[in-house]
């Protein structure tokens, strides 16, 4: 049975709702270590009145979440980014269990090398940012540099999930062209990271209970629908140049077969001895009339 008219609305609206917080739940469970750990960073401060305890306890739990983060987090991650991948490519009635475990159990392996490789890159980046912070003069404007460099970071990591979970391809290409992505079109890098900040800010601040049920669904939904708006203009663009160097080699290939006719008219010889000239008489017939209208 369809619903429609206001009923039909609110009945689709229920609907995302239920997806998107399945989703996010599930997300939540996979990944419930380091996002433990995250929320003893959030209330440590209340927790310990001296602050060198306190940021003492920050880094053992930091460290804690980065060693377990490659196994734990991003493997639920890209399980999310298969199932918003359906989602934004029309299949919204895709089985929401069944899709996100064995996407869990297919790219785990895969997830794994990423956050092992994408947590190292974070830690070098946040080590030169806080030795440059600390230098004096000019040097210390580097820091801004770190900066700039972890936001392409972020948008990249997104950008390699939804790759992940699009292509069948080989860790360091997926890393080369989530980076390629990131850095090519600089527009939907910003509106990515422009959508997902929203997101963290308004859920980790002033809606905290969007945390368990739609922040990390909203943002995997947000990251690979801007991803598959890239990847369609691109394929629309190599189509479109495929199709104009095909009409050139065409063109090409008719003016060369123009050409092969127009030498092989040129170049025809006179009719050889024995056979019809251009009037029809042979050489010989056409001497013999000229010799009897003489007489």
């Amino acid at each position: 049975m369809e619903f429609r008219g206001l009923m039909g609305g609110l009945y689709r609206i229920s609907e995302w709702i239920m997806r998107f917080s399945a989703i996010n739940v599930l997300w939540v469970i996979c990944s419930s270590p380091v996002l433990i750990g995250g929320f003893f960073i959030w209330t440590s401060p209340a927790m310990f009145e001296d602050p060198n305890l306190a940021s003492s306890f920050i880094r053992t739990i930091i460290l804690y979440c980065a060693i377990l983060s490659p196994f734990t987090l991003f493997p639920a991650t890209a399980a999310m980014f298969a199932v918003a991948r359906k989602w934004v490519m029309g299949d919204t009635d895709v089985a929401l269990l069944k899709t996100y475990f064995r996407s869990y159990k297919e790219n785990y392996k895969q997830s794994m090398f990423s956050g092992l490789f994408f947590v190292l890159l974070s830690v070098l980046l946040y080590v030169n940012y806080t030795f440059y912070l600390r230098q004096s003069g000019t040097l210390s404007l580097l820091s801004v540099l770190f900066v700039v460099l972890a936001f392409i970071l972020a948008a990249a990591v997104l950008h390699h999930f939804s790759i992940m979970v699009h292509f069948h391809m080989k860790f360091w290409q997926i890393v080369k062209n989530s980076f390629l992505i990131t850095i090519g079109n600089p527009v939907m890098t910003i509106f990515l990271l422009v959508c997902s900040g929203i997101i963290l800010y308004v859920s980790l601040t002033k809606f905290t209970f969007l945390i368990p049920f739609f922040m990390a669904s909203l943002i995997a939904f947000v990251s690979f629908w801007t991803f598959y708006r890239i990847y369609d203009r691109m394929k629309t663009l190599t189509e479109k140049k495929e199709q104009e160097n095909e009409a050139e080699e065409s063109n090409d290939e008719e003016n060369n077969d123009e050409e092969e006719r127009t030498d092989r008219e040129t170049d025809k010889p006179d009719s050889p001895a024995g056979l019809p000239s251009a009037d029809g008489q042979k050489p010989g017939d056409r001497g013999k009339k000229e010799q009897d209208r003489a007489r």
